[in-house]
């Protein structure tokens, strides 16, 4: 056997977002044998020494935001002509994939994959209109086009004219199943009581998350459900203010922020509701972690309904109207659904990790 066909995923570091789960869930999956992940990063990520236990190299360059345009250009120009190795090129940076693939598709990288994983831009108008120049470039330089949901491709591929194929956000569904046992024990290391009603989210604390609102949503929350507790796991420029105002709303001792965790599958075992009132996303691997834990989930109505995998657990409800989520989970407090789904239906979904990883790896391996 020859050496593994080497893809080299282009991310600005690989941290605990979404994007970088799933590559991380697909790369754990694969057949190392026969395809290999490499990264062109910005930054550093807590993900790297694993993913260089695991084979794979990871490469720096100076991110659009240090380098500016030129010589962001002229990174990817001098990184693609030294790297003459690489024929597959996978870029998740949403629209400002169009200058890592336009600078790639110069260089005479034969696969050019973008990948989109939201479905709206983040950034002042002055970067909008940068991201919009970039994604023009997308339909012109890609040869091949992935989306984590049929939302997301519209929003990314649909003004160039691109079909595009949907690859699901897959979890290792085993690892996530519900245990009675785990919960106490998770609880217990939370000091968090069995009485307690434990509302939970994973989300960096970012704009799109839209921690204010849920903030204030528990607040009034906790004048209906007393015994209600919020766990929040995550990090990002936000999370100073989000302490400021859970101090100024007098929550401190309700709210537990708990940071970046690498055990998110023992996390929502301890949980009894997830909250999830982003502004926008493309298909969040945390939902379909929440609901392969057999968890009731509230969701703002704008994110895609086909996260919804079919179990009874997704509700999806108006950022407009506080009441409706109030009543959601004031009547899930007072008759708590039994946390079971099996693992086959989740497969049946699509969402199983594995399957995922089998049709990813077979993509590689014929493009």
């Amino acid at each position: 056997m020859g050496n593994p066909v080497r893809v080299l995923h282009v991310v600005v570091n690989m941290n605990r977002g979404g994007a970088e789960t799933l590559l991380m869930n697909l790369y754990r999956n694969m057949d190392r044998k026969k395809v290999q992940f490499d990264f062109l990063t910005c930054k550093d990520g807590v993900f790297d020494r694993e993913i260089e236990q695991m084979g794979g190299r990871i490469h720096r360059i100076l991110y659009i935001t240090e380098a500016g345009h030129f010589g962001f250009q002229k990174a990817l120009h001098t990184f693609f002509a030294a790297h003459r190795e690489y024929k597959i090129v996978h870029s998740h940076l949403d629209k400002m994939s169009g200058i890592v693939l336009k600078a790639a598709k110069e260089s005479g990288v034969k696969i050019r994959i973008a990948h989109s994983h939201n479905t709206s831009s983040e950034g002042s108008v002055p970067v909008k209109m940068y991201k919009w120049y970039a994604g023009k470039q997308i339909g012109r330089s890609a040869t091949h086009f992935l989306a984590c949901s049929d939302l997301a491709g519209r929003w990314l591929f649909e003004k160039s004219g691109r079909k595009y194929r949907i690859l699901k956000n897959g979890i290792m569904c085993k690892d996530f199943a519900y245990s009675s046992v785990k919960k106490e024990q998770v609880r217990e290391e939370l000091n968090l009581a069995a009485e307690d009603f434990v509302i939970g989210h994973v989300g960096r604390f970012n704009h799109q998350k839209n921690h204010t609102y849920l903030i204030d949503l528990f607040g009034d929350i906790k004048k209906t459900v007393p015994q209600a507790k919020l766990i929040l796991a995550g990090d990002g420029e936000l999370r100073a203010r989000i302490e400021k105002k859970v101090t100024e709303k007098k929550l401190t001792d309700d709210v537990l922020f708990l940071g970046v965790r690498n055990d998110v599958q023992r996390l929502v075992q301890a949980m009894d509701v997830y909250l999830f009132p982003s502004l926008h996303e493309g298909l969040p691997v945390t939902l379909v972690e929440a609901q392969g834990a057999g968890l009731p989930c509230l969701v703002s109505d704008v994110i895609t309904h086909e996260v919804d995998m079919g179990a009874g657990l997704v509700r999806f409800l108006p950022l407009h109207d506080h009441t409706r989520w109030i009543a959601a989970v004031k009547k899930l407090a007072e008759k708590p659904p039994q946390r079971m789904v099996s693992n086959q239906a989740l497969a049946a979904s699509g969402y199983d990790i594995r399957h995922t990883a089998e049709w990813t790896q077979g993509f590689y391996l014929t493009v």
